[in-house]
């Protein structure tokens, strides 16, 4: 009998497990992506998505669907992802995936999906540019990264790698996440949006990889 678990449940541990990443860190982000300078405009564009994400934060505890649209939203369109040739899906299903060693069966659903319609391997497999897992703010960010794990697997079948954010308002952890036997993630250096300099290469990571 085949059991079915659900993504939302599974620990890192598990994901390692069942769909055998494995975990590699990388310093460099420079390593992966070129990374531009930003704008003027750009720039104070940044600090009121920064200065509004203070003020929630002082006032208490962010939810899930806030950070969503408070922050999530006007960064991705800062960085050019709202365009005709990119199609953004929110609370998207993933397909089923099987575990045939465990008799197991996952299930899920992604926050944030942003996919190169241009891109597409074949006509029905859209190209995946980003997975986005969002917490609400009193929520470590890595805690989203077993649910980002599981839902960019699927993804791998048809392309070599995705991009993955995990964040919780504040903190942006990407994830580099690469086909393979093993499949391999990279953690990059979590970035803080409350600190400047911090701020200002999420953007440009989140431009580069739009492009990329």
């Amino acid at each position: 009998m085949t059991t079915t678990l659900d993504a939302r449940n599974l620990s890192l541990q598990d994901v390692q497990r069942c769909l055998k990443f494995e975990e590699q860190f990388n310093d460099s982000i420079t390593s992966l992506l070129s990374l531009e300078s930003l704008t003027e405009f750009e720039q104070q564009e940044l600090l009121k998505i920064r200065n509004l994400f203070r003020s929630y934060y002082a006032a208490g505890k962010i939810a899930e669907g806030q950070i969503k649209f408070l922050f999530i939203a006007p960064l991705m369109n800062l960085a050019g992802f709202y365009q005709s040739s990119i199609q953004i899906t929110l609370e998207e299903n993933i397909a089923e995936i099987f575990v045939e060693d465990e008799d197991t069966s996952i299930k899920g659903r992604m926050d944030i999906l942003a996919v190169n319609k241009s891109s597409a391997s074949t006509v029905n497999t859209p190209f995946w540019i980003l997975v986005i897992e969002s917490k609400n703010s009193s929520i470590n960010a890595l805690e989203g990264l077993p649910q980002l794990l599981t839902y960019a697997y699927t993804s791998l079948e048809n392309q070599t790698s995705v991009w993955g954010l995990t964040t919780n308002g504040m903190d942006y952890q990407f994830v580099y996440i690469q086909q393979g036997n093993p499949p391999i993630y990279q953690l990059l250096p979590k970035l803080d949006i409350t600190r400047l300099e911090s701020a200002i290469e999420l953007l440009q990571i989140l431009k580069s990889i739009c492009i990329s």
